[in-house]
């Protein structure tokens, strides 16, 4: 059946993108992110309303569970556990974190048990459900931070800066001897994101709102743009405009900057503190709202369940290598049992997914023609449809792509 839904309009999103992609014009508001799924927080519609009597995803599969996701997922609860995201971002996104699956049950429980509204301002786990999730760039170039970089790169940064403040006409070295001493804890990278996080939030000694001040001054400095981490001190600049004086400013500097090409993808699992930057890409992740959010924003920050939640363990970027299936299918698949991704151009021919689960299929480019055991679909330029398992195997025709996301093949963790 054919889905479809309206993008939202978060500040950050960009006013083009998803239209351009979509074939479609566009609204004149940012569009940041097209839902497709049956998350609560914004359903996808169903086209044909009538075909099965629901006006959304989320209603129908509560309604039938065993035709819409098959008798093996239904026995685990009326839920589709993956969501199928369009992502545009003309501006940067905060800085966050997702739970692991216990973290997320015991922060749920929690908080239903002390009354917070699931509304609520300062609500950290909106479910009980983790969050990992994966990042395919489909414009040329999509850049994001992710994960905190090796130590000796944060030791080269800091030295980029001392010799900046040395060069400088008004040199302040106490602000980054501040840093520094910070950075010498024996948990540097947790005590340097808590202390800046506390401080540089309201906190009364002034001194992280000193350093934050300072590192951008200098981050401009001819020092730092000749610089290996040209990138992140560039970065600094565009964060300082967008957040001015956030402590996230700061802490972008300990994490790893990453360019994607169109194509290359990130996962990020539980505890990775990481920023979408700009660019334009097909996210798919664990139909989860838990969000623990440590700077780049307005929003609520719980310092304290942050640090507990991130994974403060150095670590290259992330990038997760899609494989061939085919010669025109490749598979994104981060072993997670809520979902993968799959990536078809059939071309002069076709491209054949057999399916062990349900499917959300959204076309690219072109035209495509889609086909099951049970139905036949002709498939436009940014739309998408939703299969159920008893078609047993998708037939993809026609010029154009078909990113699929399904569920995952491997057992769910319980980290």
């Amino acid at each position: 059946m054919t889905i479809d839904n309206t993008p939202r309009d978060y500040a950050w999103g960009s006013r083009t993108a998803i239209a351009e992609y979509r074939g479609r014009a566009a609204s004149g508001d940012p569009e940041a992110e097209l839902w497709l799924g049956a998350h609560a927080g914004s359903p996808s519609k169903i086209v044909d309303a009538a075909s099965v009597g629901h006006a959304d995803l989320a209603d129908w599969i509560a309604a039938d569970p065993v035709t819409a996701l098959g008798p093996e997922l239904a026995a685990q609860g009326a839920r589709l556990p993956f969501l199928l995201k369009v992502l545009a971002a003309g501006a940067p996104l905060s800085l966050q974190a997702h739970p692991t699956p216990a973290q997320a049950r015991a922060g749920f429980a929690r908080e239903e048990a002390e009354g917070v509204a699931i509304d609520a301002y300062d609500r950290n786990y909106k479910d009980g459900f983790h969050k990992p999730e994966l990042i395919v760039a489909v414009s040329e170039t999509f850049d994001a931070l992710s994960g905190f970089r090796p130590l000796e790169e944060v030791q080269g940064v800091l030295a980029v800066l001392r010799a900046a403040d040395a060069a400088s006409a008004d040199p302040q070295p106490g602000a980054l001897d501040l840093l520094a001493a910070h950075l010498a804890e024996p948990e540097p990278l947790r005590a340097t994101v808590e202390w800046l996080l506390r401080d540089g939030r309201g906190g009364d000694s002034g001194e992280a709102s000193w350093v934050i001040e300072r590192v951008v001054a200098l981050a401009a400095s001819t020092e730092a743009a000749a610089s290996p981490y040209a990138r992140s001190f560039e970065t600094v600049g565009v964060l300082a405009e967008a957040y001015p004086g956030d402590p996230g400013i700061v802490i972008s500097l300990l994490l790893n900057r990453v360019r994607l090409r169109a194509g290359e993808s990130l996962y990020l699992a539980a505890g990775n503190i990481h920023a979408y930057l700009d660019g334009l890409g097909i996210e798919l992740m664990a139909a989860s709202d838990n969000v623990l959010r440590g700077g780049l924003t307005p929003k609520h920050i719980d310092v304290a369940e942050l640090v507990d939640v991130l994974d403060f363990t150095p670590m290259a970027p992330p990038r997760l290598a899609a494989v061939d299936v085919s010669a025109d299918v490749s598979a994104y698949r981060p072993g997670v049992a809520d979902f993968e991704l799959y990536r078809a151009e059939p071309g002069a021919g076709a491209s054949t997914l057999e399916l062990h689960g349900p499917a959300i299929v959204l076309a690219e480019a072109g035209a495509l023609d889609l086909s099951g055991a049970r139905s036949r679909t002709p498939l436009e330029r940014g739309r998408a449809l939703y299969a159920t398992p008893d078609e047993v195997a998708l037939r993809i025709s026609g010029a154009g792509v078909a990113w699929v996301a399904t569920v995952g093949r491997s057992a769910p963790s319980d980290a």
